[in-house]
């Protein structure tokens, strides 16, 4: 543990410069004694740095010296292997660098890593597209990550539901979600970054000027915040269900979140209260979801047939009954039955 975090120092010393005790122990999640009693066992050992009081001051090496210590381990090595399975990278035009990165680093590890190493792309693989989803293919994936490296503004024509726009955009990051590329970038007049899709990018242009990203932006934590966002505005209208332990599973498997209602969350919640279980539906449950509206909701739920029953809103219930009231319209129509055809010859 001592001498792993020795090397933790010396990394971050080298990757960042000068930086404080206090900076160091939140970095490793130790406290600033420990970091002090570090730094002075990295100089008993010979490694020349120090330290220097003031509002300015910090833990330096000198400079020009470095270290050729990785100070990888064995699991640290194999998720970085991982991380660089081939897929995204070669879609930004990477693939060669990375597998040139991979072979080098394998190379540099010890003899009895390498075994290890070289089994982690025939034991795991990676697929982040969705099931009876094809993968984006953006057209031009590769110039927004040329304008996201060289912090250069582009014009683009988006395809938004309501029509095409001209956007001049700043690009600050890209984001593979579920098999499709994304650039958060900010647009002109909006300080605020926004998401946008590649696949819907119909042009794209390079302006020539470069902006200044701004400092305290962290991809990683607007994408968080942004999704959660986005995923609470899409499901805003709370349901109530009576659902069979089929549709239960059914649920899970369509990842929507289903809350089983207690006897004091029925106290509490606005919705219907619960009516007493017919003896079919002796082993149902009822519980809470989340719909994205009225319409979207009663074709989710259609799919169910009779394993689910809808306690309220009204509104919802009302339109399972009239989409049910048009299908048995549809299918007392007399018709007749057409024959299938084998297909043509090519």
């Amino acid at each position: 543990m001592l001498a792993s975090r020795l090397l933790s120092i010396l990394m971050l010393l080298q990757a960042r410069g000068r930086m404080t005790s206090v900076a160091l122990a939140e970095a490793l999640q130790v406290s600033t004694r420990t970091i002090l009693r570090d730094v002075d066992a990295l100089s008993a050992a010979g490694v020349p740095l120090w330290a220097d009081r003031g509002r300015q001051g910090g833990i330096q090496l000198q400079p020009g010296w470095h270290t050729q210590l990785t100070g990888l381990t064995a699991p640290e090595a194999q998720a970085l292997l991982l991380a660089g399975l081939p897929g995204p990278a070669a879609e930004l035009g990477l693939g060669a660098a990375a597998a040139s990165a991979r072979r080098k680093m394998v190379a540099s590890l010890p003899s009895h890593w390498r075994d290890q190493a070289e089994q982690v792309g025939q034991r795991l693989h990676l697929d982040p597209v969705d099931w009876y989803r094809a993968p984006d293919a953006p057209q031009f994936l590769r110039e927004v990550a040329d304008a996201v490296w060289r912090s250069e503004r582009i014009v683009v024509d988006y395809e938004r539901w309501q029509g095409q726009v001209r956007r001049t955009l700043e690009p600050l990051g890209l984001v593979l979600k579920a098999g499709a590329w994304y650039v958060v970038a900010r647009s002109a007049g909006s300080p605020q970054p926004r998401t946008y899709r590649l696949a819907s990018l119909r042009t794209l242009a390079f302006t020539g000027h470069v902006f200044t990203r701004p400092r305290a932006f962290s991809l990683a934590e607007h994408w968080q915040a942004s999704a959660r966002r986005f995923e609470a505005s899409l499901r805003g209208m709370p349901a109530r269900l009576r659902v069979s332990p089929r549709a239960l599973s059914w649920l899970a498997n369509s990842r929507l979140p289903a809350t089983p209602v207690t006897a004091a969350s029925t106290s509490t919640s606005t919705c219907t209260p619960v009516p007493a279980p017919t003896r079919a539906q002796a082993d149902w449950q009822t519980v809470d979801v989340a719909l994205e509206s009225v319409e979207q909701g009663a074709r989710q739920l259609l799919g169910f047939g009779a394993e689910v029953e809808v306690l309220s809103p009204p509104e919802l219930r009302a339109e399972l009954q009239q989409q049910l009231a048009a299908l048995q319209r549809l299918y007392r129509q007399r018709r007749p039955a057409a024959p299938l055809s084998p297909p043509e010859a090519s």
